[in-house]
């Protein structure tokens, strides 16, 4: 299926790894010209060179802390062109309540859920102005699922699947489209942290953090170019009708009563 993305302009943050670099990774293979941005310099140069073999478009890097809302406003001003806009950079720990200390807890939304907002605020006003253009707020199931040993992220997450609804409700007034998309576990490094450290709190070895796996629906979790291509997707105009919605990824986990 062509999606006609050929000629847009993407950036995403969170991009250096993971889901982001595979949401990359998808839509320069579309045709899309790519801005990644993350705080590893290293780690997003390895991806330029990657994507630009596999699919010989422009990439440009950007090492920058989201958290800092001053390079929200440099990236702004910088790529006032972007057509596709997917945040993705976040790093919410794991734990219950009385595991997450304020200053933890602040970072991590600083990072995430203002990052998110912050990139949104700076950017909606520069698509409105050139005609429209599309969010993708990569949230997460955890806004579903409510795990308490991951309650840090269940409230960030819940915050911004409220917020794309609300601001996707009303966008495409403007021509824009807002979207979150929650995945579900996702073989990410940053997911096998969470899990190691949910087999040491469950059973005291955190060598045994795949078991926690079987449950899951297939038997695994999800990979990460199965998330990156539905955000292509969901970024093309074969999805142009969409807009405030929450598209899961989790092969049913959050529909379940129960969770693994």
């Amino acid at each position: 299926m062509d999606l006609q993305l050929k000629g847009k302009t993407a950036l995403i943050t969170g991009a250096s790894k993971g889901i982001g670099r595979a949401v990359a990774e998808s839509l320069a293979l579309e045709g899309c010209s790519v801005i990644l941005v993350a705080r590893s310099a290293g780690d997003l140069t390895t991806a330029r060179d990657t994507i630009v073999s596999k699919a010989g478009v422009t990439v440009e890097t950007r090492a920058l802390d989201m958290s800092d809302s001053r390079n929200v406003d440099y990236l702004a001003k910088e790529f006032p062109h972007v057509d596709i806009l997917v945040n993705n950079a976040g790093a919410i720990p794991g734990g219950k309540l009385a595991d997450v200390d304020e200053a933890t807890w602040r970072k991590a939304w600083d990072l995430k859920v203002f990052g998110y907002i912050n990139m949104c605020r700076a950017f909606y006003p520069l698509m409105k102005k050139r005609g429209g253009g599309v969010i993708l707020n990569v949230t997460g199931n955890a806004a579903q699922t409510h795990d308490p040993e991951y309650i840090c992220g269940v409230a960030g997450n819940a915050a911004l699947t409220a917020f794309s609804q609300s601001l996707g409700s009303i966008s495409p007034a403007d021509g824009i489209r807002v979207i979150s998309v929650n995945p579900g576990p996702v073989e990410t490094e940053r997911i096998v942290r969470l899990m190691k450290k949910k087999a040491q709190d469950r059973t005291g070895n955190a060598k045994n953090w795949r078991d926690l796996y079987k449950p899951l629906p297939f038997g695994r979790t999800a990979r990460p170019e199965e998330v990156g291509a539905m955000i292509a997707f969901l970024a093309s105009e074969r999805c142009g009708y969409n807009s405030g919605s929450v598209v899961m990824i989790d092969a049913g986990l959050s529909a379940r009563s129960f969770n693994f």
